[in-house]
């Protein structure tokens, strides 16, 4: 998407304009609008600086230090202090991608005129992104509450020249980095350092590019099942439309449609058709398929409702509002979003889970209905994919790990000032190591799969399931005695996470 520009105002971005920007480096510009509506309400925060009435986030302390007035001519310094102070994350660094959603989330909530601050600050911001300077965040700070503040901390630093950024995967200084690029920092004025940190903006990015990645694992995951299905000589009975109409749940159906279509014209299928077949009753993990991944296709929508609702939001405290009254609120506690990150997190270990289960049916004798043990050349010379199955039940077991809510814990912090907290940074945090392991449990079984439906030769898959096989033959040899398996693996993950899976199958399928 090089080349794309977002253009950036008060009304709501989308997902696709937040991966465009996050994953693919697209340019962003704010609109007249935003620049219009950035004047108005630095106008009536420029009021409140001087007036004899404090203001909170103007012209008194944060949190429980909210009481003390500050003196004028210690206010760009206590802005300054916020932002220096707030940067206090720890651990390994943020992913490039997270950050960029969440320097443009913030950027927007900038430019819907809400939160007081100069349109020149907000136009530095947009530079930092156009110039890919990216600041250097960490794991651990954010309580989701008041925001996710040290990783928005971090990133007013670089907008103020200091702290580390990277630019091209280079460490640098900010302030050589801002200097590089042309752009002036920021002398930070009146609530413009509040402004910056006081968001839901991180943990909305990593929701965004978790169901963006998700919506392509499900299909990935009918691909898989229907290549399991075929190769343990299962009924595609159950999939019909009639049946699944009994249960109206769209994702049902949809993963129910979308199986019919991936195991058309299959030989293999064919091969066990008629009255002498006696597969009516298939083990759950085959059967009910559509009711597990459309499920999870239902709580993905559930959970993109959310996030669009957030994308239309602007997250500040205080905020400005269009009468110019600047009032105090709750609007940056993150429990909305934090639930839906949770919660994604549950239906995506039990996806990883029923695709371990199809893929151990697979490698037992007893199950398999003809299959060589393990899918092995030489079964007790060679292991097959006994150990592959092995590293699906330990991401498995981690997935279930990982489905636990972090959203039901709360630390008090601020002296008790912020006595209840989301914890959505932390839940996005788990999330996208939930959706990495999937890939990687998805992979194992599209390996496991592809060599069982070559094991079923002379008899032949569908086209679909046929050019998911003949996709992965490219960069995996077929059936033989034992190799190196890690690399087939993440051969298979990289094929997936490429999207040249999908590619493939879809011709076959549109």
């Amino acid at each position: 998407m090089v080349g794309m520009k977002v253009l950036v105002g008060p009304a709501p971005l989308s997902p696709a304009e937040v991966v465009a920007v996050a994953r693919h480096g697209a340019a962003v510009e704010l609109t007249d609008a935003a620049l219009e509506v950035l004047a108005q309400s630095r106008t009536a925060v420029e009021a409140l600086a001087e007036a004899e009435t404090p203001s909170y986030g103007v012209s008194t302390g944060f949190g429980a230090l909210a009481t003390r007035h500050i003196a004028p001519e210690l206010r760009a310094q206590l802005q300054k202090s916020l932002v220096r102070s707030h940067a206090a994350g720890a651990g390994p660094e943020v992913e490039e991608e997270v950050v960029r959603a969440l320097m443009l989330l913030r950027l927007h909530t900038l430019a819907t005129g809400r939160t007081g601050v100069r349109p020149g600050t907000a136009q530095t911001m947009a530079a930092l992104l156009n110039a890919r300077i990216t600041p250097v965040v960490h794991e651990f700070g954010s309580l989701g509450c008041s925001g996710d503040l040290a990783p928005l901390s971090a990133c007013a630093l670089a907008l103020m020249g200091e702290g580390q950024v990277r630019v091209n995967g280079e460490l640098q200084d900010a302030a050589a980095a801002l200097k590089n690029a042309g752009i002036e920092p920021v002398e930070l004025r009146e609530k413009e350092g509040l402004a910056l940190i006081n968001g839901t903006d991180g943990m909305l990015g990593m929701l965004v590019l978790a169901l963006e990645d998700l919506r392509d694992l499900l299909d990935v995951a009918d691909v898989t099942a229907a290549m399991t299905i075929e190769a343990l000589l299962a009924t595609d009975r159950v999939f019909a439309p009639e049946l699944h109409a009994l249960r109206p749940h769209p994702g049902q159906q949809v993963a129910a449609a979308r199986l019919v279509k991936l195991l058309a014209g299959s030989k293999i299928m064919e091969s066990h058709r008629g009255p002498d077949c006696n597969r009516v009753q298939d083990a759950y993990s085959l059967r009910c398929t559509p009711q597990v991944h459309g499920a999870v296709r239902d709580t993905a929508d559930y959970c993109a409702t959310v996030a669009g609702r957030e994308l239309a939001s602007a997250v500040d405290n205080p905020v400005v509002l269009p009468d110019g009254r600047v009032e105090s609120n709750g609007n940056f506690h993150g429990a909305p979003v934090a639930y839906a990150l949770d919660f994604l997190a549950i239906p995506i270990a039990d996806l990883a889970s029923i695709a371990e289960r199809r893929t151990d049916r697979m490698l037992d004798v007893a199950r398999s209905h003809g299959l060589p043990a393990f899918l092995a050349d030489d079964p007790g010379v060679d292991s097959g994919h006994m150990i592959a199955q092995y590293t699906q039940a330990a991401l498995v077991s981690e997935l279930k790990r990982l489905a636990n809510p972090a959203s039901v814990d709360s630390i008090p912090s601020s002296a008790m000032q912020e006595d209840h907290v989301s914890m959505g940074w932390s839940a996005a945090r788990k999330l996208r190591r939930s959706v990495d392991a999937l890939r990687k449990v998805l992979a194992i079984e599209l390996l496991t799969a592809a060599r069982a439906i070559d094991l079923r030769k002379p008899l032949t898959p569908g086209a679909a399931t046929g050019a998911a096989v003949a996709a992965l033959r490219v960069h995996v040899e077929g059936p033989g005695p034992d190799r190196h398996l890690a690399p087939e693996i993440a051969a298979a993950e990289e094929l997936i996470a490429s999207g040249a899976l999908l590619a493939a199958v879809n011709k076959e399928i549109a």
